[in-house]
């Protein structure tokens, strides 16, 4: 295992402590208002980004984006984690007519604002336009305490916002309040905000800031769980096929389901990284000249070398010279998807659908994950 795996996951393994209440199966132990969250020595900071045209631009403008997003992921540190994440929720309706509904003024043109506003309405009357998306980019790290944390911010926020406006993204910083909405929206999914969080308030009266976003009860069995009367099941990509087409992910998001989506990026070292594909393409070639070797033992001396050796050491290769020439970076990644509905037989119908979408883009079929805890823990570890 290539040591920046394994120190990543000696740092993140804590002491198993059973919760005893919804407060503590939230794992986070300190928030700040500037949006920094703590959970053991591991700070995160969250970016909200909006969306681009990628779909409906040109070939070359399709490149010229791919491109632009390579150096964004090139850009993050190596010594922490990022995750990319898509949050499809359903659209609250008043949470909609306060927001972009006219209000009434009584001067003569009510009949205007009315029927705009009933135009406003019938286009999100469809149910897959009552599903609201947001995009979320959480940058993870460990250090020793929150000034140290703050300078990383500091510098790591300003290159992500540069690199996103490259891709005509405009980036913005999450304080606490809208963070802890996030959670709030998920876990209080069908209970109204009725008091606004403060954090003044809340510290001048000794409350956590967890009471504001826990649900009232959280359940987990071997293949789901279950918040207040809403179930939900984690889902992962196993193996990804050799050729994975760009549009797999928007297609995924786009379905009509309270669905929050996943891609936890781990950079490696540039030197590591190099010295890991030089042993490959060491082992692809004693494989070779193994072969070789066996085939000139039976007198076979034009036989040709196989395929599939053949396309390890030129993939081999090709990695090779993009560290080393074209300054890339090798990063681990895995993707897991949360999806929520308000019964069990609709939790596990949405479950068969995702799977129709993987093998349609050559994707092996994705795995559930085992074991209760773990989809409290990466539950969380999506919204944190």
């Amino acid at each position: 295992m290539i040591k920046t795996l394994q120190q990543a996951l000696k740092m993140d393994r804590e002491k198993f402590k059973v919760p005893r209440s919804v407060q503590q199966a939230i794992p986070i132990q300190r928030i700040w208002p500037d949006g920094v969250f703590q959970s053991g020595t591991k700070f995160s900071k969250t970016f909200r980004f909006s969306d681009i045209n990628y779909a409906i631009a040109s070939k070359e403008d399709k490149t010229e984006m791919f491109l632009d997003y390579s150096e964004l992921l090139n850009a993050l540190d190596s010594g922490a984690a990022a995750k990319i994440t898509l949050n499809n929720r359903r659209i609250n309706k008043e949470e909609f007519e306060a927001s972009l509904l006219l209000p009434m003024k009584e001067d003569g043109l009510d009949e205007y604002r009315k029927e705009y506003n009933e135009m406003l309405l019938s286009k999100v009357s469809g149910t897959n336009n009552s599903i609201y998306q947001e995009r979320y980019l959480t940058v993870s790290v460990h250090k020793k305490n929150i000034d140290e944390a703050r300078t990383y911010f500091a510098r790591v926020g300003t290159d992500i916002i540069t690199h996103l406006s490259k891709l005509s993204s405009i980036g913005e910083e999450l304080d606490a309040e809208q963070r802890l909405q996030i959670f709030r929206d998920f876990f209080r999914a069908d209970e109204p905000q009725c008091v606004p969080f403060d954090m003044k308030a809340f510290a001048k009266k000794g409350s956590s800031f967890k009471d504001w976003i826990c649900p009232q009860s959280m359940e987990f069995s071997k293949d789901c769980f279950k918040i207040n009367e809403r179930f939900g099941r984690v889902l992962y990509m196993q193996d990804y096929a050799s050729y994975v087409k760009d549009d797999m992910i928007s297609e995924l998001c786009d379905l009509s389901r309270d669905l929050m989506l996943s891609i936890d990026i781990l950079p490696v070292p540039t030197d590591e990284a190099v010295r890991e594909i030089q042993n490959r393409l060491l082992g692809v070639e004693t494989n070779v000249t193994n072969w070789q070797r066996r085939q000139n033992a039976n007198n076979n001396f034009s036989a040709i070398v196989p395929y599939d050796m053949e396309l390890q050491r030129k993939e081999t290769k090709e990695m090779l010279d993009d560290l080393t020439t074209r300054d890339q970076r090798m990063m681990f990644g895995i993707l897991t998807m949360v999806h929520m509905a308000d019964r069990t037989h609709s939790t596990w119908r949405c479950t068969q659908v995702f799977p129709l979408y993987g093998w349609k883009e050559l994707v092996p079929k994705p795995r559930k994950m085992a074991g209760s805890w773990q989809y409290a823990k990466s539950r969380c570890n999506h919204l944190f």
